[in-house]
């Protein structure tokens, strides 16, 4: 448990946002950069791993929903359908939009999210070492963006240019 990102930031997201967006975090998993041919380019594909398995996760929803929950729903009795196939298929569909947002949200190009990290490990040496240093005012950083809002306008496009991606499966 992270004093602040479990306990501290819900709380004061909780308050901000009405209840509307609520979310935290537990201390991140160590990796050693020396385990990697290149640190910079490992830590950066080691970042977009968290973002990559929200899409796979939403992905596997999708395929989930298509082709076994909503096939099988068609065989069952009515009474069975409602209580077993649609409260799956609702499960399956909010898990398909909250993996896309957490993807999306996580892809903001601040250092500690995975997005800073990716975004650290591309850029050129000067501007990674800049954007690094933001790093221990980021979460504070983001609090911000989510309670003005501002995260809305790269969250929103970016989760539904991924549902939109989805729409192909």
């Amino acid at each position: 448990i992270d004093l602040f990102g479990t306990i501290i930031m819900p709380f004061l997201l909780l308050i901000m946002t009405n209840g509307q967006f609520v979310f935290g975090y537990a201390k991140p998993v160590p990796i050693n950069p020396a385990n990697f041919k290149n640190p910079r380019q490992g830590m950066a594909l080691s970042a977009a791993g968290g973002p990559a398995i929200n899409v796979i996760l939403a992905i596997l929803s999708v395929l989930i929903l298509k082709f076994i929950v909503l096939p099988l729903s068609v065989f069952m009795p009515q009474d069975l359908a409602e209580k077993i196939a649609v409260p799956t298929a609702l499960m399956l569909q909010k898990s398909i939009y909250l993996n896309i947002v957490l993807a999306a949200f996580n892809l903001i190009p601040i250092p500690p999210l995975d997005g800073g990290r990716v975004a650290v490990g591309f850029l050129p040496y000067k501007q990674a070492a800049t954007l690094s240093r933001i790093e221990p005012f980021g979460m504070i950083i983001v609090i911000i963006l989510i309670a003005t809002h501002i995260a809305d306008y790269f969250v929103i496009p970016v989760a539904n240019l991924f549902l939109r991606l989805l729409q192909l499966f």
